[in-house]
């Protein structure tokens, strides 16, 4: 039985597995329809808030800065999805920007445009250009769909059918694949995230913040601070499902020349 189910998730994968990635143009295996992952993001987003503590932009510059960087970075998403037209993919994205009083060193964006920033990143960002890398890197998993691609890839791996208007959000099953893709409380840098997801995030992200005014060259100095900040404990690459530190700087220092063609400094 457990067979059938997989090669008929197998079967439908294909009517999916065009899907490209902007700006890299890999293609991708996203079973689930993105009206799907929006609604179980938002369930999970909604019940997450009732359960955190945000902290009211009314009189909080770090609060401010937070939405007026998700601000600007959504607006060229928006303006880069428009020129490739692309429209389409962001066409149902509600953005909301949030800082989070939690001292874990984290963000996240889920499937929709929910953005979620922890005050304890800001020690590390330092300032609102290294905020706007980290914020372009997690919108980035967003729009490249990587939660749909992880999801996908679990729900192969159990065997669980996917099929038109199958309510995942309300299969035991799928909800836990949904929470381990996203891992929303891990660490920033452990997150459920593979290298390749990783490594295209930091491509996407250097771009977005450059259209957004911020330049992309300060990526390369946070990624270190990052890699200082987590005390030499991680495990080595092959170990791991996240690219070496050396291996993400290293690849950030090529993407340089093509991200400062984005870049605008805002006046």
């Amino acid at each position: 039985m457990k067979k059938n189910a997989l090669l008929f998730v197998a079967s439908a994968g294909l009517l999916y597995a065009c899907t490209r990635v902007p700006i890299t143009g890999r293609s991708q295996l996203n079973l689930i329809p993105e009206s799907t992952m929006q609604s179980m993001a938002l369930q999970e987003y909604r019940t997450f808030l009732s359960q955190n503590k945000s902290v009211s932009p009314a009189g909080s510059k770090d609060a401010e800065m937070v939405q007026r960087v998700g601000r600007r970075i959504s607006a060229a998403v928006t303006a880069y999805m428009a020129q490739n037209n692309l429209s389409k993919e962001v066409e149902n994205y509600q953005w909301e920007f949030n800082l989070v009083n939690d001292k874990q060193v984290n963000a996240w964006c889920m499937p929709g445009g929910k953005v979620v920033v922890y005050t304890g990143l800001l020690p590390v960002t330092q300032n609102e250009t290294a905020l706007a890398c980290v914020m372009g890197h997690e919108i980035a998993h967003a729009i490249a769909r990587h939660g749909n691609e992880r999801m996908s890839q679990g729900l192969v791996a159990q065997g669980i059918q996917v099929a038109g208007a199958v309510a995942l959000n309300r299969n035991p099953q799928a909800q836990n694949i949904f929470m381990q893709a996203f891992n929303i409380g891990g660490p920033l840098g452990l997150m459920a995230y593979g290298r390749q997801n990783e490594l295209e995030a930091d491509h996407l992200g250097v771009i977005f913040m450059a259209m957004a005014g911020y330049n992309p060259q300060e990526a390369i100095p946070f990624w270190s601070r990052m890699a200082a900040n987590s005390g030499g404990g991680k495990p080595p690459e092959l170990l791991s499902t996240h690219p070496s530190d050396e291996r993400r700087i290293a690849q950030l220092q090529k993407l340089m020349p093509e991200a400062m063609q984005y870049y605008k400094p805002q006046r």
